[in-house]
């Protein structure tokens, strides 16, 4: 499958690290794009993204969500088209961190239970 070429202005999903967001191209560079954070799709998982889902690491990193119109660089490969409607980023970041609880919740390990903690301080945060 061929990479699709995106515009200026295109409606994209993309994964940066561990997360995924909707948002917007905002400049194009040889091997990757710019893109201005609309919505969250998947929050960033939680610890070190070198070791992951463990905890024995010599730090734990609390991962915060990209801002609402923050501007990333997303790899060309990472980027995909949107063609809905694009949520409102306070509810989107909710919801997102709302289904990484619930799964996080599911099993009881050692970095399930030090990624809920730090997730759950993160919300404490986002939605004082």
């Amino acid at each position: 499958m061929s990479e699709q070429e995106f515009n200026i202005g295109d409606k994209v999903t993309a994964i940066y690290k561990t997360g995924k967001y909707i948002g917007e191209i905002n400049d194009i560079r040889p091997t990757s794009y710019l893109v201005k954070v609309l919505a969250v799709v998947k929050h960033p998982m939680q610890g070190d993204l070198h070791n992951p889902k463990q905890t024995e690491v010599s730090m734990f990193h609390q991962r915060r969500a990209l801002a609402f119109r923050e501007k990333t660089n997303v790899p060309k490969n990472m980027v995909r088209v949107f063609e809905e409607e694009i949520p409102e980023y306070k509810e989107s970041l909710r919801e997102a961190v709302e289904n990484m609880a619930r799964t996080l919740s599911e099993v009881h390990t050692e970095w399930n239970n030090k990624s809920l903690q730090l997730l759950e301080e993160l919300a404490a945060d986002y939605f004082k």
